[in-house]
């Protein structure tokens, strides 16, 4: 192909996907958007985490408005109870996490040593596949491990003193920034649509596209972490297993990594139930109960709660989570569907896109 031709198909290229002036404006206006993200988002990090808790809380004031609320009255009554909630967590449950993060953290050289005595036994029972060498190996890349960890968690106590007075900011200024998104809703969306120009077919099929399936999907998100952790914990405390607070957390928060999430916090459930009881009678009712909590939030609670969801296929959130996951973090993975719904509803809505759009992301 030569020079001439490339370019009539480059600029055949260009005339199709970008020869609308609305397609241009929008693909600078996200660009723009990723680049304040990129550039200021740990300085903005308290307004946007106080924009996310008030996206949640906004169905809870809309649902008073409707049954004839007036709006600061609505208002108030949804913050009093996010002051609440935020007391609950602060005072009696990230005291008790940490306590048991703490006891767990000193229990592990015993836990590797209970470790060892499993696997020294390994050889003696399969003696073809397992030999001592290899468990030796395996218990020095594990000792090596645990103090590495106790190295890097004394560390990073230490570099994060400092950010104590971060914290504080963040608990004082959340609220406030919560209070007034919720009080000013209305006011702050007329303000950002007027510094957007008359004409936005696209921005408004775009928004439209997106703008309920994201608030059911971080809705439903929260609404999923609070019932898998609190059902994961009282079904542990049930059972008697140790660290029942921490192990509920963190299975709360597997759900936000589709797939990934559930696999890896296996890990710690089945390691803490194992050695505190063996590969006995009470290890495998915990195993069948972890089993059908995960069971059930993927096949009931899931399709509950995201009933309205976009359709996305398991590789692009899995590509989703990883990448915005890798750029922003906590926020990338908790926003990885909704930035990957986003991407759908910009290529459909993008000029030539209608090709594209019967096709299931």
């Amino acid at each position: 192909m030569d020079k001439t031709a490339m370019f009539r198909l480059f600029r055949g290229w260009m005339q199709r996907y970008f020869s609308d002036d609305e397609a241009v404006m929008l693909f600078v206006l996200l660009l723009l958007a990723m680049g304040i993200i990129m550039a200021f988002g740990s300085m903005l990090a308290p307004v946007f985490a106080g924009m996310v808790l008030a996206f949640v809380l906004q169905g809870m004031v809309g649902w008073l408005e409707q049954h004839n609320v007036p709006h600061m009255m609505a208002v108030s009554l949804v913050f009093a109870l996010f002051v609440a909630m935020l007391m609950v967590v602060l005072l009696l449950l990230l005291p008790l996490v940490w306590d048991q993060g703490v006891n767990l953290l000193n229990e592990l050289p015993r836990m590797v040593t209970r470790g060892h005595l499993l696997l020294s036994e390994l050889p003696e029972q399969y003696p073809g596949f397992v030999s001592e060498a290899q468990v030796n190996a395996w218990m020095e890349a594990a000792s090596s491990q645990v103090a590495n960890l106790g190295q890097w968690i004394v560390s990073f106590s230490l570099s994060r003193i400092s950010g104590v007075v971060g914290l504080l900011i963040y608990l004082v200024l959340v609220p406030i920034l919560v209070f007034f998104f919720l009080k000013d809703r209305k006011e702050l969306l007329a303000w950002c649509s007027s510094m957007l120009p008359k004409e936005r077919r696209m921005l408004k099929q775009v928004s439209e596209e997106m703008s309920q399936q994201i608030a059911n999907y971080i809705r439903g998100k929260v609404i999923e972490i609070v019932i898998v952790g609190l059902v994961t914990f009282v079904s542990f405390v049930f059972l008697g297993l140790n660290y029942a607070a921490l192990l509920g957390l963190l299975v709360g928060l597997s759900v936000l990594i589709p797939y990934i999430g559930a696999a890896i916090v296996t890990i710690p459930v089945a390691a803490v139930g194992l050695f505190q009881w063996g590969m006995g009678h009470d290890f495998i009712i915990l195993m069948v109960v972890y089993g059908v909590i995960q069971a059930l939030d993927g096949n009931v609670l899931v399709p509950l709660l995201f009933s309205e969801a976009v359709n996305l296929h398991p590789i692009a959130i899995i590509v989703a989570v990883l990448l915005f996951g890798g750029l922003w973090g906590f926020w990338g993975v908790f926003f990885a569907i909704p930035l990957a719904t986003l991407v759908k509803a910009v290529i459909n809505a993008w000029p030539g896109g209608e090709e594209t759009a019967t096709v299931d992301v």
